[in-house]
């Protein structure tokens, strides 16, 4: 990331307008709390993201096989690229394992579950209540006048917008057991088409970075150079798995490196 940001002189100079543009418009926004409907409104939506995220992650006892094989966190976790082992103890448990490589695994195998996993059916089931349009009124009320609201819905957007799940499916194509990979995708996908749509009725657009021309012509050019090295990595990751102490294995945990990096690079997310 430095070396992303102040790699070059030019680069440097860009980064820190950014970084001072940004600042001064905190600093020049109203600075009203927000009303006491909208602060209740989001703890409610809270609670039910929450409930749903843990339903999936942490009671669906199938997830951790699905994540184990679905993604490169194996690898990720050999491979000399952190100063800290990537769980905190020897365990197979999702918490312990540390917050970087959890989100760097789901980012590399194009999920990018953890930035968006919960919203939509938060959002779907706030608007599904007794008063829907008065509640979806709220809802876009709150995306248009508070910049807290705003900046975690564009921010899903971003997420969203650099998921790609027909890749992911590919990496879902790695589990041994179809039926759980059946299962868990299918549970995804249908999530990221909920978040989808409900993001677009409450920041009232028609399509994700609708308004964000730049990062959507971003995102656009850069998959064509990062869809191939996932499709590598797929290939790589099944014959690592499938020959672990094979001839290839120092050739193929190269590969996978060299993989992780790139598309880390040009997703322009990690962990």
């Amino acid at each position: 990331m430095i070396a992303d940001r102040y790699g070059m002189p030019r680069l440097a100079h860009r980064h820190l307008e950014q970084v001072v543009n940004a600042v001064l418009r905190a600093q020049f926004a109203s600075r009203h709390d927000a009303p006491g409907e909208w602060e209740q409104a989001l703890e409610q939506l809270a609670a039910i993201a929450r409930d749903h995220y843990r339903t999936l992650v942490y009671e669906n006892a199938n997830f951790i096989p699905y994540f184990r094989t679905a993604t490169p966190i194996a690898e990720i976790s050999r491979l000399n690229i952190g100063s800290r082992p990537a769980s905190r103890r020897n365990s197979d448990r999702i918490q312990d394992l540390r917050a970087i490589p959890w989100v760097f695994s789901w980012m590399q195998s194009r999920h990018t579950l953890p930035g968006w996993y919960g919203l939509g059916h938060a959002l779907e089931t706030f608007v599904q209540g007794d008063n829907g349009d008065e509640a979806l009124a709220l809802l876009q009320d709150m995306y248009q006048n508070w910049m807290f609201f705003r900046s975690m819905i564009d921010s899903a957007q971003m997420i969203l917008g650099k998921a790609d799940l027909q890749i992911a499916a590919r990496y879902a194509e790695l589990t041994p057991d179809q039926d759980i990979a059946h299962e868990i995708f299918g549970a995804v996908q249908e999530e990221y088409g909920r978040t989808s749509t409900m993001i677009c009725k409450v920041a009232q657009i028609d399509h994700l970075l609708e308004r964000s021309a730049v990062l959507r012509t971003s995102i656009d050019r850069r998959n064509p150079y990062i869809d191939p090295m996932s499709y590598v990595q797929v290939e790589m990751l099944r014959r690592l798995r499938a020959d672990p102490e094979g001839p290839e294995h120092t050739a193929l945990e190269d590969a996978i490196l060299l993989s992780i990096s790139g598309i880390a690079a040009g997703l322009k997310n990690t962990g």
